[in-house]
């Protein structure tokens, strides 16, 4: 079994492909890669930590999203261990979750995960997190002296693919030596 990590999908949320610089023309386009790179990766009996945002339900009349796909969209997906963590386009959508927090010992380090980085745990070495979409793959929280270190794992940080933890630490060690030390 393989653990993956992925979070902000927004599938069926067609200006978040304007907002973000998605690379995609038509909503179809977006949620069939997003679907497909994840079925490419992660199998039946991996386990998936989902971050939030899976998809997007529109309850405001504003002409995005459409009504109670998260279920269908999510029977597309091969791997049947996925656990939810609540975003916050997540309370709109059937994939209704009442996981906002997940805290895990894994890779030899405590980390707690979280949709927003704004509700980061200062008192654990490492936070993966989504919410930020393009804005940036690490960043550096302090707080008083204390410090922790956030990984967001929007599907835009990583060309529309889930990622495993050796990705996450290749790319975290490559941070480190270039602004962890800021």
């Amino acid at each position: 079994m393989d653990i993956w990590w992925t979070s902000d999908w927004h599938l069926n949320h067609y200006n978040i492909i304007r907002y973000t610089g998605r690379p995609f023309k038509t909503l179809e386009e977006m949620n069939s890669i997003i679907i497909s790179r994840f079925n490419e990766r992660v199998k039946e009996d991996d386990l998936c930590y989902f971050l939030g945002d899976f998809c997007f339900k529109s309850g405001t009349g504003r002409g995005e999203g459409e009504p109670n796909k998260a279920e269908v969209l999510r029977k597309e997906l091969k791997c049947k261990n996925i656990v939810w963590v609540g975003g916050n386009h997540d309370s709109n959508n059937t994939l209704k979750t009442p996981i906002q927090n997940i805290t895990i010992k894994f890779g030899g380090k405590r980390i707690f995960m979280v949709h927003n980085p704004e509700f980061c745990n200062i008192n654990y070495e490492f936070n993966i997190v989504g919410h930020v979409h393009e804005k940036w793959q690490f960043k550096r929280y302090r707080k008083g002296f204390q410090f922790t270190d956030c990984c967001n794992v929007s599907v835009e940080q990583w060309n529309y693919y889930p990622i495993q933890w050796n990705e996450i630490f290749r790319a975290y060690s490559n941070w480190l030596k270039i602004e962890g030390t800021k």
